[in-house]
């Protein structure tokens, strides 16, 4: 199945998800709407209701990752805050089967599946916020990512706001923590590196004992 075929499965399953929830009938219902027989859908929904999970947090990074190509904030504070305002704008629409979503992903046995789906969705919001790392911090980010991700989407699941101002007034917060750990990590890491090297300390100590 072409990738678009499989994303208008998606899109007919999102309409059953509220109802039945991430299922084999959501699955089965969209698939006969979408004209697509049953093996072609085996094919691309392996794994059932987890696969159907799956595409649709892909297909929501997908869209994230569309909205920010025009996205011309300088600061990378403000990249990272609209990369997970995206992200949550890409499934708006869909508020019913996010909750659905967040429900089928917190069960026991599909744990293994949210934590790989949440690291390839906040990996894609720092690429897409045009983070090129490849080192420690790669990962340090990403976990502090997950958790400002994570926060600000439950909070949107709950927020009858106008506009869901109070989400974006709670993501603000949650970013501005981050960055101020980030500054306070970037100073401790230049303070550390003018320290005395210790093993020099005790080199120039023996050799005054001699």
């Amino acid at each position: 199945m072409s990738d678009a075929a499989r994303d208008q499965v998606l899109l007919e399953a999102l309409a059953e998800i509220p109802t039945v929830g991430f299922s084999d009938a959501a699955l089965n219902r969209a698939a006969e709407r979408a004209g697509v027989d049953k093996r072609t859908l085996k094919d691309s929904f392996p794994n059932g209701a987890a696969s159907l999970a799956e595409a649709f947090s892909h297909w929501a990074d997908a869209r994230m990752s569309e909205a920010m190509k025009h996205d011309g904030s300088e600061r990378v504070r403000d990249r990272v805050r609209n990369a997970v305002k995206a992200r949550i704008e890409a499934v708006m629409p869909h508020k019913k089967a996010a909750r659905k979503a967040t429900s089928f992903l917190a069960l026991p046995q599909h744990a293994p599946l949210a934590a790989k789906l949440m690291m390839q969705s906040v990996d894609a919001m720092w690429r897409a916020a045009g983070d090129k790392s490849s080192d420690f911090s790669y990962y340090t980010k990403r976990a502090m990512l997950s958790g400002v991700y994570g926060a600000t989407f439950l909070y949107w699941l709950s927020d009858a706001s106008e506009g869901n101002s109070a989400t974006w007034a709670f993501l603000d917060k949650r970013i501005d923590n981050v960055m101020q750990i980030e500054r306070f990590r970037g100073a401790a890491q230049q303070a550390a590196a003018k320290l005395p090297n210790p093993l020099e300390i005790l080199a120039k100590l023996r050799d005054r004992g001699r």
